[in-house]
């Protein structure tokens, strides 16, 4: 099958980044969220990132103009699933509120749509097990910044037809990005290697081991890492890392266990970037300053 309409749902980090690489790519997109504020957000948000883009000789003023004309915002999920043929839910990492986004997109979208989920942790057979689709429900991972980020980790459930697979991996490609197909298991393959990192750095930082900054800086610096781990946590936010190393604990043991100071930075409201403050405070401008 050929995909030329995408419907993403959840106008968050991970949402509005999978929407700017679907327009770039070409695709007709649609931007579906509870919000209007949040859409809005993430509206002017990829316009930023298209201008970025532009400046930095990544894409011509044409591929950012055709970009945004393909990209659309809607409040009505059941309406932009009827005429999607691939659905990609990028909602918190929350069974429920998956569960609800899926049987949603199920119930409206066409037989042929297939519905991919930017799970980290989940089990695309459970989230398949919420539609009458089974063999057209695949986890599609993207990473954060999307439009930077070059890898998509394909996970494929128990019911879930290679056809699936072949149309999400093709697609991916389109979008310019890289897969890797992975056998479902709890946490898959990054998310178990970041969440033990980011986990491990919280540790050392309640020990008083080094300071966030020097904990960051060994680790990309002596591990090539691109970004620290402390850094990571606060980009895509520390309540999702929270969740993720709770399931994660549920799962798979002892050894993702949350520190304890994760756990109360999320209980103070210090979620990262999207708060101003997590590990780091971003207050000024956005820019990274020391706590």
């Amino acid at each position: 099958m050929t995909i030329n309409r995408i419907t993403v749902v959840g106008a968050g980090v991970m949402g509005r980044g999978i929407a700017y690489v679907s327009a770039l790519s070409g695709y007709q997109t649609e931007l579906v969220d509870v919000s209007e504020e949040q859409l809005q957000d993430a509206y002017e948000h990829t316009k930023q990132t298209a201008a970025k883009g532009i400046k930095r000789g990544k894409i011509t003023e044409s591929e950012a103009d055709q970009l945004i004309e393909r990209l659309h915002t809607s409040l009505d999920l059941a309406s932009s699933a009827a005429s999607a043929d691939l659905v990609i839910e990028a909602v918190p990492e929350k069974s429920d509120l998956k569960q609800k986004v899926l049987e949603t997109a199920d119930q409206h979208a066409p037989a042929h749509t297939i519905l991919a989920s930017n799970t980290s942790t989940i089990s695309p057979t459970e989230l398949g097990s919420y539609t009458k689709r089974p063999e057209k429900v695949v986890a599609m991972h993207f990473f954060n910044p999307v439009h930077v980020m070059k890898l998509v980790e394909i996970i494929k459930g128990l019911e879930t037809s290679d056809e699936t697979v072949e149309v999400v991996r093709q697609t991916a490609e389109q979008m310019g990005k890289e897969t890797v197909e992975v056998n479902e298991f709890p946490g898959f393959v990054t998310s178990r290697i970041s969440a033990l990192v980011g986990n491990e750095a919280f540790h050392m930082l309640q020990e008083g081991v080094a300071s966030a900054e020097d904990i960051d800086k060994a680790i990309k610096l002596g591990l090539n890492y691109p970004m620290g781990p402390l850094e990571l946590g606060d980009l895509v936010g520390l309540d999702a890392r929270l969740n993720n190393l709770n399931y994660l604990y549920e799962t798979l043991g002892e050894k993702y266990r949350p520190a304890p100071l994760l756990e109360k930075y999320v209980k103070a409201g210090r979620l990262g970037r999207k708060t101003g403050r997590g590990v780091y405070d971003y207050t000024n401008e956005n820019e990274l300053i020391k706590k």
